[in-house]
């Protein structure tokens, strides 16, 4: 066979031209050895299983030639020896052996975690350290010779002095035999040490000796460990007296400092990104919410809810493993370095499950019962146990401090005033620098020295705005992380307590984050929710720019891309712009009382002057503007926003038993529009879209007694269900509880959720999440709509006002803030024909009207008309399009 016009093929690189050595079983992937670096480096798959591509193909390594016994290969490995052998090494024969290549995977498998270890960190910072040491040693090279000249001349003028008091002990004292031996024996003694400094000199100093800085650093550590050398050289200083304490004390002035292995600052090799951005969520088998997390490894996790669910669970969401004696609470488990759980269990001692889950030992043991444990943080950096006790009466705590043989060592309780420091510690955790943080039950984190001094409590942004800290954590740059149970976040603190950002809002699928943990290995942040079993990831550090960083063209086309959106036709709006602009202040209009309902929490426009009313307690009506009862609804179901309006004045509204009906016009006739088949659903808000047609559902299932998930259904005008939104591109849940919905000019869908605004494209693309003003700082949404000009409104139940968004949900202002007659704003309806927004109350049944958009001022510029000739023209001008009526008013 003609080998060189042979065509071979080779397997490539899935990322560039390269040859194939590597391949990612986690991916799965090719990889040249390059693309295998970056792929180990990046934090995105940091954790991936990367293996040569002859372990790929179980690779038959070749066989090799026993070193004792010429011609013979190896076949076997001896399991005491841990040495290959083969036939004829009898030594090994009453050994245990295994075949070879058996052994070699075994052992391959046994030192994975050292080679991924190498892989994905040594060689990462190995290159940043390199360059420091080089620049070390050029100084320290330097300096030495600047020491060498000193220490010759210090060397020089002692010799010169010893001399001198030989010849003065020589032909003056000679007769003083124990003089002349302690001197003698002195003499011997400094001669010896100068010549071992001048050996060390001559050997490390020297210019023409030239050595590698490993060689240096190794041969300092074994063979000088007595020599300690500092910058005090000018403490060497000679007198014409031959002191032996002043010369042993000039000479033991000569130091070398030995150091510690050389680190490399996180600072250097991390960095913050521009947001957190999400990797993985998973839904757990066996807890109903996630009230602590503490990370196993970088794909188990120990998770805890509030009824004595303890779990170990992978990222399948699994249960592998369930403590069964462990105590309710929150922040009551933690991890040691030997992968040790550390818990309190239900008779509040502080147990430790071993590594295998096979045996459990009491730790800690509880003999005061005055005071209970509330919360343990096992110390990476001391091996220290903090635990975060509570007394009932008087309602105090206090932080304890277990050495590892369960001794107790340290108490933090009262600040240097004495005053207590914690009201009810139920999350602990400490920083890289030694700092103890407390979240400190619906109150603040506090933060006290290793030492317990106090050093600041954290009130939330800005300070003492009020916060309900949950579970809490920090990060390798120093950051504190701390769930806020009052605004649903998680905020960003520096190691000094300022606030930096709202890292996570309302996050989707978790809405309410409760547990914190972070991954010191892959860099990665589990965030558990309050009242659902769902722990999100995300990663919001990653390495410094140095082989992982996506190739900036691609990574801006990628995010231009990101950002074309694809929505449903819309037909051609008129431009209200230009018609119609806002009002300072907004005008107060006749209010009204209505009679039948308690409060209103709900209000549907049907003409100018007639209204649906509806209340909490299944009072349903319909009114005019003298607030008489002009029809009642009897079948309705109590709720939010349970009715609106179609085009041809019909009431859709949902009925007592889930049934979505519809009432004709004249109120004579109901008929039901969409019936409920499925009851773990039930409607809890309908919206009617005058730009469509659709109907649009919000819709509510109850998961545990105090959470549930929803969902936007939109059907037809047969009443055929034509879309369904619930999740976002990442299948997170987007909401909670859909209380209000309505739709907005650009066909937005926007629904009043638990906590939050939630607004998605028509095709159910979410785009923005309202969480309050500022972003984050709270909000509990109730009644919503919008006005012509694309403006948001929203009630606000926390700050009883009224906020207008603009359509991409920023700030513009208060529109109302608590309304007299009113006070709490609940349910708000606008009227396009009269441009009248009506504000119903939740204190009372008052329902008033407001007047805020007003028309432009700029049809009157053309010729002045008699009045009822301007009115019919302006009212014809409102009618065509902007390059119609320039033409018209041209004409």
């Amino acid at each position: 066979m003609d080998t060189a016009s042979s065509t071979y093929s080779t397997h490539q690189c899935s990322k560039c031209p390269g040859d194939t050595e590597y391949h990612c079983v986690s991916c799965p992937c090719d990889l040249c050895p390059q693309c295998k670096d970056n792929h180990v480096k990046d934090l995105k798959t940091i954790d991936h299983d990367v293996v040569s591509h002859r372990d790929k193909i179980n690779y038959i390594p070749t066989q090799e030639i026993c070193v004792r016994h010429t011609g013979h290969v190896y076949i076997k490995y001896c399991e005491a020896c841990q040495v290959p052998v083969c036939f004829h090494c009898r030594k090994h024969r009453t050994h245990r052996q295994l075949d070879v290549k058996t052994a070699y995977k075994t052992k391959r498998q046994q030192h994975r975690e050292t080679i991924h270890t190498i892989r994905s960190e040594a060689l990462f910072y190995r290159p940043v350290l390199l360059p420091r040491i080089k620049t070390d040693f050029k100084t320290c090279h330097t300096e030495f010779s600047l020491y060498q000249s000193e220490m010759l001349t210090k060397a020089q003028t002692l010799k010169n002095v010893i001399n001198k008091v030989r010849k003065d002990l020589k032909y003056h004292v000679f007769c003083d035999f124990n003089l002349k031996h302690r001197c003698l024996k002195q003499m011997i003694e400094m001669s010896r040490h100068i010549v071992s400094l001048q050996q060390y000199e001559h050997r490390y100093v020297q210019p023409a000796f030239t050595f590698c800085a490993l060689q240096f650093l190794s041969s300092i550590k074994k063979a000088l460990p007595q020599i300690h050398l500092t910058l005090h050289t000018s403490q060497l200083s000679m007198t014409e007296s031959l002191n032996k304490e002043d010369v042993m004390e000039s000479l033991s002035a000569i130091q070398i400092t030995e150091r510690g292995n050389r680190r490399v600052g996180n600072q250097c090799l991390l960095k913050l990104t521009s947001g957190a951005e999400f990797h993985q969520s998973l839904t757990l088998t066996g807890v109903d919410c996630c009230y602590h997390i503490s990370c196993v490894t970088s794909d188990r996790v120990w998770v805890s809810d509030d009824e004595n669910n303890f779990i170990l669970t992978d990222t399948t969401g699994a249960p592998l493993h369930r403590v069964e004696d462990s105590c309710s609470g929150f922040g009551l488990h933690t991890v040691n370095s030997d992968s040790e759980l550390i818990y309190i269990n239900k008779n509040y001692n502080i147990n430790k499950l071993s590594k295998d889950r096979t045996t459990t030992t009491t730790f800690i043991e509880t003999t005061d019962f005055t005071w209970r444990p509330r919360c343990v943080y096992w110390s990476p950096s001391t091996g220290d146990l903090l635990v975060g006790m509570y007394r009932k009466k008087p309602e105090t705590g206090k932080v304890t401090r277990y050495n590892q043989c369960g001794q107790l060592t340290q108490t933090i309780q009262n600040d240097y005033t004495g005053m207590g420091l914690y009201r009810e510690p139920i999350y602990i955790t400490e920083n890289n620098n030694g700092d103890v943080m407390v979240s400190d039950y619906d109150d603040a984190v506090v933060v006290t020295e290793r030492g317990g001094r106090h050093r600041f409590s954290y009130t939330g942004p800005p300070s003492g705005s009020g916060l309900k800290p949950c579970g809490i954590c920090t990060d390798p740059l120093s950051h504190i992380l701390v769930c806020d149970g009052g605004t649903k976040t998680v905020q960003m603190l520096d190691r000094d307590g300022q606030f930096l950002s709202h890292l996570l809002i309302r996050p989707s699928g978790i809405f309410s984050p409760c547990s914190l943990s972070y991954d010191v290995n892959t860099h990665r942040l589990w965030v558990g929710s309050e009242d659902n079993n769902t722990v999100v990831i995300y990663r919001y550090i990653t390495r410094q720019d140095a082989l992982t960083d996506l190739n900036p063209a691609t990574a801006d086309v990628m995010e231009s891309l990101s950002e074309i959106q694809t929505t449903g036709a819309e037909k051609p709006q008129q431009g209200n712009q230009c018609l119609l602009k806002l009002m300072s202040p907004p005008e107060l209009l006749p209010s009204l009382t209505v009679t039948g309902v308690g409060r209103c929490y709900h209000i549907s426009c049907v003409t100018s002057d007639r209204i649906w009313v509806s209340d909490h307690r299944n009072n349903f009506i319909l009114t005019d503007t003298t607030g008489v009862p002009l029809h009642r609804v009897e079948d309705s179901c109590s709720g939010f926003g349970l009715h609106t309006m179609n085009s041809d004045s019909e009431l859709i509204y949902i009925d007592r038993n889930y049934n979505i009906n519809k009432l004709s016009k004249d109120v004579k006739t109901t008929t039901t529009f969409i019936e409920t088949t499925d009851s773990t659903w039930r409607p809890r808000s309908v919206y009617w879209s005058p730009s469509t047609g659709d109907l649009l559902v919000g819709m509510y299932r109850k998961i545990t007694e105090y959470s549930g998930r929803g969902k936007v259904t939109r059907y037809n005008q047969s009443g055929q269900l034509t879309q369904t939104i619930q999740n976002d591109t990442r299948g997170l849940g987007l909401y909670r509880a859909p209380y209000y919905i309505t739709e907005n000019n650009t066909g937005d869908v926007m629904v009043s959720d638990d906590d939050a605004v939630v607004v998605t494209e028509r095709g159910g693309r979410h785009r923005f999440s309202y969480t309050g003003h500022p972003s984050g700082s709270g909000l509990v949404p109730w009644g919503i709509c919008t006005d012509q000009l694309s403006h948001i409104l929203v009630c606000d139940v926390t700050t009883k006002t009224v906020h207008m968004l603009d359509r991409d949900g920023q700030f513009l202002s208060h529109l109302m803030i608590r309304p007299s007659g009113i006070f709490s704003p609940r349910s708000l309806s606008y009227d396009v024909n009269t441009h009248r927004l009506w504000v119903g109350s939740w204190n009372n049944n008052t329902v008033v009207i407001y007047r805020y958009i007003t028309r432009q001022d700029a049809l009157t510029d053309g010729p002045i008309l008699p009045d009822h000739e301007g009115r019919k023209k302006n009212t014809f001008l409102e009618s065509l399009t902007e390059e119609g009526r320039k033409q018209t008013l041209a004409t």
